[in-house]
């Protein structure tokens, strides 16, 4: 079968990597998502396992179309009947960019219109019901080509069924796991989040030093799929639990200026079962310290956008370069939309990546040479 993994843009490297050590086979990375192949047991494999994705779908079919006819017969001559039964409830709704078939509407009904069509002559019946399993259509038409996928996740993968709720702009479950694997957080690591929120980072970084995947506690909307039997997903799952690191000697620390976001913190990571790797205290970034050589600081400070004036935000990277520079020489992590972040924090960073956050724009500031 033949998938796509929509990701956070900047993270398609990332997911091409963790999807090829899944055994995937012929991984392509375009802008936002990534292309590859395998059988059903990737598929469960890979909504289990995969941190930085967004979600799983399958690939029915590729065509190109700049007329509602070239559509309608694209879509038509897909095999649907391999996927969705005579009883089954399958919705359509998708996106279009810089195409000649711009109207959302109008395209979902077409492609509902050509699905129906090309069901009715395979089961031989005039009317769909659709009481049965859902099978969730996506459609992305973008520069005249036309992807025709369905949904096996359901809830996007950054819902990983530990954060019940949160502090006023939360890092994605998703972005805060790429930036855990690009600050290369290992199962030895020491981690330091002085912003810590509602805990996501510090329980990413937990996460991914123990080897938990993502998706162990948590349901997909494919399990109830007949097509795709129980034990796929209790072997993957079984797979998944035995890779992990329960020797792994990974600790982190947060803190936050906000007692109740230290409060939700800790109930979150004891709700990610990852609570006795994770201190967190209330502090104030000013009394900031590192007592251990070889930490890391990985950090998503409040910024003018989100959460305070950019005059005081810029005040708060200050007080950062101050007390960053401290003791011994750390690496240093931070998230943040501000383009003069540099400037305020005092340093130039040794490295820049640009990532989303939502849809806003930020650059990942690496300081990482002594």
């Amino acid at each position: 079968m033949n998938f796509t993994a929509p990701c956070i843009f900047g993270l398609e490297s990332l997911v091409s990597d963790e999807l090829k050590k899944m055994g995937a086979e012929n991984v392509a990375a375009e802008n936002g998502r990534v292309f590859f192949s395998g059988d059903e047991y990737l598929a469960a494999r890979a909504n289990i396992r995969s941190r930085f994705s967004e979600r799983i779908m399958i690939v029915v079919g590729s065509f190109e179309a700049h007329s509602f006819e070239e559509l309608f017969e694209g879509t038509k001559a897909l095999p649907w009947e391999n996927f969705i039964g005579e009883f089954d409830e399958f919705p359509v709704k998708g996106h279009s960019v810089n195409s000649d078939l711009f109207s959302i509407s109008d395209c979902q009904s077409i492609i509902k219109k050509a699905i129906v069509e090309r069901l009715k002559t395979k089961y031989n019946v005039q009317w769909f019901e659709e009481t049965g399993v859902k099978f969730q259509i996506d459609f992305s038409i973008m520069k005249n080509k036309v992807h025709l996928m369905i949904d096996t996740t359901g809830m996007g993968l950054h819902k990983r069924g530990y954060r019940r709720s949160s502090v006023i702009a939360p890092i994605k479950e998703t972005l805060a796991a790429g930036i855990i694997d690009i600050a290369h957080v290992y199962p030895d690591s020491q981690l330091y989040d002085p912003f810590c929120g509602s805990g996501t980072l510090l329980i990413e970084a937990a996460m991914h030093a123990m080897r938990i995947a993502p998706g162990l506690r948590r349901r997909f909307s494919a399990e109830k799929w007949s097509w795709l039997p129980q034990k796929v997903w209790q072997q993957e799952r079984h797979r998944a639990f035995d890779l992990i690191q329960r020797d792994a000697t990974f600790h982190a620390y947060g803190s936050d200026i906000d007692p109740e976001a230290v409060e939700l913190a800790r109930h979150n990571a004891k709700q990610a079962g990852v609570d006795a790797r994770i201190e967190v205290v209330q502090r104030d970034i000013k009394d900031f310290f590192i007592p251990k050589e070889k930490g890391v600081v990985i950090c998503n400070p409040p910024y003018g956008e989100r959460l305070l004036d950019m005059k005081a935000a810029q005040e708060i990277y200050r007080t950062m370069g101050k007390v960053f520079g401290q003791g011994f020489p750390h690496r240093y992590y931070i998230i943040s939309p501000d383009m003069e972040f540099e400037r305020s924090f005092g340093r130039k960073a040794d490295k820049r990546r640009k990532l989303y956050n939502g849809m806003i724009p930020c650059q990942l500031y690496m300081y990482f040479k002594g």
